[in-house]
C-alpha cells in the first residue's frame, strides 16, 4: 500500500502541468487532426494569377499548416467544377475553397457540400445567395475606383479633351465584375454627366474570354474609330483591346487599364502600351483564406475584418478583404519588391533596359 501510495505521489509530483496522463485516458487524447481541405480554381485563361500564383501560395500556407490539400482546376467548366467538388466531398474534404465560375454553379456546390457536413469559403468571388461560412477577397469596389482614377489620370497626362471612353467589362456571371464596375462607374459617371468625358460602348466579355474581348473591342472601334480611353476589367482583357489598338497603330495614344499585375500586364505598361493596372496581394489573400480554411478545419473560428452584404439574400458574410493597390510605370518595381512577380520573368529580352529605366534592381 505505502509502495503505491509513493508511486501515484510521484507521478503527481513530476506530471503537475500534465496531471491528466496519470489519469484517464479520456483526458489525454491529442486533438483531432485537422481533415482535408479541397481547393477549386477557376480557370487558367482568364488570368495567369489562378494558377502563377494562387494556386503555388495556397499550396505552401496548407504545407506550413501541416494540413493535407487537393487543389484542382475547373478550366472554366462548369461541369467538371461540379464533378470535382463531389470528387473531393467523397474523398473525405472537410472544406471546401471556392472560386466560383459563376453564382448558379457556385451555390449547387455549397449545397451539396453542406448537406454533407461540409463548410465552404468563397476565395475572391462572392456565390451569390449562397451562404458561405466566409468570404475572402480584395476591396472590388477600391479596385474599379482605382481603375477608373487611373485611366483619369493616364488621359490627363496626355492632355485629352473630351475623350470617348470604351468600357470592356468582365464576365456578366461574375459578382467582382459587377463590383468592379460600380466603382469605376464611380469615377467616370459624373465626368460623363459634366460633358468632361463623352460616353462610348459598354460591354461585358463572357466568361472574361480575351479572344471574345478582342472581337469584341475590334467592332467598338469600328463603330467608333476616335475612342481616346479603354478602361478594360482586367490585365487580360486591357491586353485584347491593346492587340486591336497595335493593329490600327494606335497603341501608346489610346489609355487602357487593367487589373492583376500579371507579368504581360506590367510589361505592357513598361512599354507604355498599357496606362496602369491593380496589384492584389494575391499572397496575402491565399494566406487569409488558408487560415480561414484550417481552422474551419479544425473545428475552430477564424478571424474576419468585416462583413459583405449579399445582394440576393441580405445575409452579412464574414469577411476577409485586403486593400488593392494602383500600379503606374513609376511604380512597377513594387510589384517586384513585394515578390509578385521576379525580375527574371519580366525583364526578359527588350524589357531589360525598360525595367532598369523603371528602377527595377
Amino acid at each position: 500500500m505505502r509502495k503505491g501510495l509513493l508511486t501515484l505521489t510521484t507521478c503527481t509530483a513530476l506530471l503537475v502541468p500534465a496531471l491528466a496522463a496519470c489519469g484517464d485516458e479520456t483526458e489525454t487524447a491529442a486533438p483531432e487532426k485537422a481533415g482535408r481541405i479541397g481547393v477549386i480554381l477557376p480557370d487558367s485563361k482568364s488570368s495567369a494569377r489562378w494558377e502563377n500564383a494562387d494556386r503555388k501560395y495556397l499550396k505552401e500556407a496548407f504545407d506550413a499548416a501541416g494540413v493535407d490539400s487537393d487543389i484542382q482546376n475547373a478550366q472554366g467548366d462548369k461541369n467538371s467544377f461540379q464533378t470535382i467538388a463531389d470528387q473531393m466531398i467523397t474523398n473525405g474534404a472537410t472544406v471546401l475553397l471556392i472560386v466560383n465560375l459563376d453564382s448558379g454553379t457556385g451555390k449547387a456546390v455549397i449545397a451539396k457540400a453542406k448537406s454533407r457536413g461540409v463548410a465552404v469559403i468563397d476565395y475572391d468571388r462572392l456565390t451569390l445567395g449562397g451562404g458561405a461560412e466566409y468570404y475572402v477577397s480584395f476591396d472590388n469596389t477600391k479596385v474599379g475606383t482605382l481603375q477608373g482614377e487611373g485611366l483619369a489620370k493616364c488621359l490627363t497626362d496626355k492632355g485629352a479633351q473630351k475623350p470617348i471612353i470604351a468600357e470592356l467589362n468582365g464576365s456578366p456571371t461574375d459578382n467582382n465584375a459587377t463590383l468592379f464596375k460600380n466603382g469605376y462607374d464611380g469615377v467616370l459617371q459624373p465626368k460623363y454627366d459634366s460633358g468632361e468625358y463623352v460616353k462610348g460602348p459598354d460591354q461585358s466579355v463572357p466568361e472574361w474570354d480575351n479572344t471574345k474581348a478582342g472581337t469584341i473591342f475590334e467592332q467598338m472601334l469600328t463603330g467608333q474609330p476616335k475612342i481616346a480611353g479603354v478602361l478594360a476589367a482586367n490585365d487580360g482583357l486591357g491586353n485584347a483591346a491593346i492587340a486591336v489598338l497595335k493593329k490600327q497603330k494606335l497603341n501608346g495614344q489610346v489609355p487602357v487599364t487593367g487589373q492583376d499585375a500579371t507579368v504581360q500586364g506590367l510589361q505592357n505598361i513598361l512599354a507604355g502600351d498599357q496606362c496602369m493596372t491593380v496589384y492584389k496581394a494575391i499572397k496575402k489573400e491565399a494566406d487569409a483564406a488558408a487560415g480561414l480554411a484550417v481552422a474551419l478545419a479544425k473545428g475552430e473560428k477564424g478571424e474576419t475584418n468585416g462583413t459583405v452584404k449579399d445582394p440576393e439574400t441580405g445575409t452579412e458574410v464574414p469577411s476577409v478583404l485586403l486593400e488593392p493597390q494602383a500600379i503606374f510605370k513609376e511604380n512597377v518595381k513594387d510589384v517586384v519588391t513585394d515578390g509578385y512577380v521576379t525580375k527574371e520573368e519580366l525583364c526578359t529580352g527588350d524589357f531589360a533596359e525598360k525595367c532598369a529605366e523603371a528602377g527595377i534592381q
